[in-house]
């Protein structure tokens, strides 16, 4: 079995980590000022009239840069911090990664150009709430239809093929993946007709969440862990145990609760993160074999993943 063992080093009440009040401040107000940049990001750019496109990708490596200096700070697993050449390959993922979602953004344009309006029905604060609900929905289906369907998942394998998680390897993804679960989400909201204004906010907050729940942060959520997902979650949706590797949103954990893959409790942390079978699929840093894997004769025909 692949994976990488926990052992515990810089997690919440393991007495391995100095509990310093600055770490402790950092850890719980990590995921608050997180959410608090994705308003000011927002506002900002719908009063200053920002390219939506360029504050997006800039507020990504902002979230990039921040949740980088948090895994050194407050550490969930030090074992998980990526090496120099991890940093290489990561590299090229996050370029592919922005390729892909580009692509789907590109593929979309005219359906939600012709489709979505700048004068709705509804007021944008009853808008932006809906449009996360169908957005949140639509990336938990098709993230859940990744790991049960055996063709989707030789495409999403990929992501699961580190033996850790952190805020790095979050865009270690095939091309293909990114595009076919970015063009899902987008086009369930341009069919819908939703707002650009309001598609923009929903935006910024799944980049923000999605970097966030993949960060090596010692970060405990508590009970907002019912309403967000958090890096407890998604670890264990990483896990090498398939009985508790539910947890496929990765903003809202509500479609968890009401589907039946929400596994976390307090405390429940993974034993080992990666594939359950190490062989079938490439390793990170064969980049070209993983980008033709998906066409090449499968390894095990289930199809069935970490």
């Amino acid at each position: 079995m692949s994976g990488s063992t926990v052992s515990g080093a810089g997690r919440p009440g393991s007495g391995v980590a100095p509990r310093t009040a600055v770490r402790a401040l950092l850890s719980r107000t990590c995921h608050p000022l997180l959410l608090l940049s994705v308003g000011v990001v927002f506002a900002m750019s719908t009063r200053y009239g920002w390219d939506t496109g360029r504050a997006t990708f800039a507020f990504q490596l902002s979230l990039l840069c921040y949740l980088a200096a948090l895994e050194r700070a407050i550490p969930y697993e030090r074992a998980w911090h990526p090496s120099r050449r991890e940093w290489r390959w990561y590299g090229v993922y996050f370029v592919l990664t922005t390729v892909g979602g580009t692509l789907a953004q590109s593929m979309v344009v005219v359906a939600a150009g012709a489709l979505a309006t700048t004068d709705p029905l509804l007021p944008l604060w009853a808008e932006i709430p809906l449009a996360l609900l169908l957005g949140s929905l639509a990336g938990y289906a098709v993230h859940r239809l990744g790991h049960t369907n055996r063709w989707l998942w030789r495409l999403h394998g990929v992501h699961h093929v580190p033996d850790k998680v952190n805020v790095a390897n979050n865009g270690v993804n095939h091309i293909a993946d990114v595009f076919v679960s970015q063009a899902c989400v987008q086009l369930s909201l341009a069919i819908v007709g939703f707002s650009e204004t309001a598609v923009f906010g929903v935006g910024l907050f799944v980049v923000a969440q999605g970097y966030f729940v993949h960060a090596n942060v010692a970060v405990g959520l508590g009970r907002l862990n019912h309403v967000f997902v958090g890096p407890e979650q998604h670890r264990l949706h990483h896990s090498t145990d398939l009985a508790e590797a539910g947890h496929y949103g990765s903003d809202l954990s509500i479609w968890d609760r009401a589907f039946g893959s929400f596994t976390w409790r307090p405390g429940r942390e993974p034993a080992a993160v990666g594939l359950v079978d190490a062989r079938s699929f490439p390793g990170t840093g064969a980049i070209v074999a993983t980008l033709v894997h998906p066409v090449r004769r499968p390894v095990k025909a289930d199809g069935s993943g970490g």
